[in-house]
């Protein structure tokens, strides 16, 4: 082997968006030769918003499907689903001995999702005191608490060298790093490497939605997904936010459409971007002519692997046999660190 160990996971939450798919999913693809590659999908993880049982499963299919379809090979790569992998609900609750319940409180997405689900708005409410104190039904549940626990464990029972992470969550991945050096530090062993985020080099791809904000997301409702079907999609991009259009040459262009040329350079070439952005900017151009090109441009990366997905989606058996065989492989790695793990920490057995 000898390569670097990279890991990522996406939680079970919906389909795979064109944000998904340039901010990361085809940048994996890329990343398959190179390094020793495991992906997975993190059903545990979206256990913190109580999701219906029957659409958790079908969103753990979807995703393993995407996945397939977009190019991850499992000849190359490790694909697996979290919950496949008993390993690490037991290292969750190992490592959970060594943090802190105010180091989790502390974390900024913590406080975030405990403020939705308690209904709070205001950020300088005293939001320990509130969750503690209320008297109310309403309850922030422990898993939420210790999600960054579990998304350490999911890093480091694989031993994962390199974790490619947004900004959002790099305030976990330092916790993972400071959950790793406490345990080595009290235990006097070396047992997880401390991992670093993944460089891809060059600026980060950031996928501006359909509404005119800066980001595509599903809780956003403005995302582009990558099974949308050509009618579907057409629909979306013909309703995108725009403005009424400039009114003099030269003139700077407005964050709505701005988005719009985002997404004309992330799919299209580089003479069709600047053949709307001289019209743009001598006043010529037709809000509806970009984006009947723009629907074009992105049907041209999404439908092939629409078609893909329809295909994998529709054979079980090849899907389970890809499955199983990626939980042998994540389990391999995941049940030696495990048993390393309980050695050190002093639990061994009598037979």
């Amino acid at each position: 082997m000898g390569k670097e160990i990279v890991l990522s996971g996406i939680r079970a939450t919906g389909n795979l968006h064109l944000g998904n798919y340039y901010g990361a999913l085809s940048k994996f693809v890329r990343m398959q030769d190179d390094y020793d590659c495991l992906f997975f999908i993190a059903d545990l993880h979206a256990l913190t918003t109580s999701p219906d049982p029957k659409q958790l499963h079908e969103n753990v299919k979807n995703i393993i499907c995407e996945y397939l379809a977009a190019g991850l090979d499992p000849e190359k790569a490790t694909i697996f689903v979290q919950s496949d992998v008993p390993e690490i609900p037991e290292l969750y609750l190992l490592l959970n001995m060594h943090v802190g319940i105010g180091e989790l409180m502390r974390t900024a997405s913590f406080k975030d999702k405990a403020r939705k689900q308690l209904g709070i708005k205001s950020e300088s409410e005293d939001i320990e005191k509130e969750i503690i104190g209320t008297d109310s039904n309403k309850r922030v549940n422990a898993g939420l608490l210790t999600y960054p626990t579990l998304m350490a464990v999911d890093i480091l029972i694989q031993k994962a060298h390199k974790v490619p992470v947004g900004k959002d969550q790099e305030q976990h991945l330092e916790l993972t790093r400071r959950f790793a050096r406490r345990f080595n530090s009290f235990y006097g062993v070396d047992l997880f490497p401390e991992p670093t985020n993944f460089d891809f080099g060059g600026a980060p791809v950031k996928v501006p939605g359909l509404d005119g904000s800066g980001k595509m997301g599903k809780s956003e409702g403005n995302c582009i997904y990558l099974i949308d079907d050509e009618k579907v999609l057409r629909k979306k991009v013909m309703r995108a936010t725009t403005d009424t259009g400039p009114t003099e040459p030269g003139q700077a262009v407005s964050a709505p459409v701005e988005n719009l040329f985002t997404l004309l350079e992330l799919t299209s070439t580089p003479e069709v971007v600047k053949h709307y952005r001289d019209a743009y900017a001598d006043c010529s151009i037709r809000y509806g002519d970009l984006k009947k090109q723009l629907a074009e441009d992105i049907l041209k990366v999404t439908l092939p692997i629409r078609e893909r997905y329809m295909e994998i989606r529709g054979d079980e058996e090849y899907l389970g046999r890809v499955v199983k065989a990626g939980a042998e492989k994540a389990r391999e790695r995941a049940s030696k660190t495990l048993k390393e793990a309980r050695e050190i920490m002093g639990i061994r057995k009598f037979y």
